[in-house]
């Protein structure tokens, strides 16, 4: 779904990646999401701190987003990222209690490694707040219910879960202050066939379609990891300037 070109990107802080990297968690987590649903008639679930900036991404289809331009508090300022649980917003239609717990962990699980991954090689993935730390906020927004699901066990759903219709809201913020750095909204129609239908779906073919989603979602947040990352005209003027004054 998405590729990254390795050396088309200037990384901002490609130099900081050291041993702090090694934080970066490639486990599983346990992760409580709890019980949220989309508002009625709403675009967007209300869980990011703003959305006023978001814009029409001229990078990415189907995708609003923002990215701070502030010489003094920009993306490029940050050396370290702390990435938060996942959320799972249900559709406003749908019944969460035939959504259960069991399913939105698995998710919400699989979708935070998925991210830690992506991320982690970028910048190290720390646990404590402190100066130059982004905070990395995300939720899936819009899960449905799906059909019941014909297996027994401990590990299959009552019902499937069905995420063609979702979507994902990220945002970075300043860990010491929550002020917003970076936001995106996307919307991607995966269409039928995007169904979780156990707690253990990542391991099984037929669920392939989901996991190969939470993978792409996860690349498109690195690939516009990437791009906030790349020089403004304005970054690249600023630089030049203080190059010369020490000519």
């Amino acid at each position: 779904m998405w590729t990254i070109e390795k050396g088309t990107k200037q990384f901002g802080f490609v130099c900081i990646v050291t041993a702090a990297a090694l934080l970066a968690c490639s486990c599983s987590h346990t992760v409580q999401t709890g019980v949220r649903t989309m508002p009625a008639g709403k675009e967007f679930s209300g869980y990011l701190s703003d959305y006023s900036k978001l814009k029409e991404s001229p990078e990415f289809e189907n995708t609003v987003s923002y990215v701070r331009d502030d010489p003094n508090k920009n993306i490029h300022k940050y050396v370290a990222i702390i990435v938060e649980p996942v959320q799972v917003y249900v559709a406003t239609n749908a019944d969460p209690n035939a959504i259960s717990e069991q399913g939105r962990a698995a998710m919400a699980n699989y979708f935070q490694t998925a991210i830690e991954n992506a991320v982690g090689d970028a910048m190290p993935v720390v646990k404590e707040r402190g100066p130059l730390v982004l905070v990395l906020r995300s939720a899936l927004i819009g899960v449905d219910v799906g059909n019941e699901t014909p297996e027994k066990g401990n590990e299959a759903l009552e019902h499937s879960v069905n995420i063609g219709k979702v979507g994902i809201e990220v945002e970075l913020v300043d860990s010491e202050t929550g002020e917003q750095i970076a936001a995106a909204v996307d919307h991607q129609s995966l269409g039928a066939g995007a169904n979780v239908g156990s707690a253990k779906f990542s391991r099984e073919e037929k669920f392939r379609a989901a996991t190969q989603a939470f993978d792409g979602w996860a690349s498109r947040l690195r690939e516009f990891l990437d791009a906030a990352h790349e020089l403004s005209p304005a970054d690249v003027a600023r630089a030049e300037k203080t190059v010369d004054t020490y000519k």
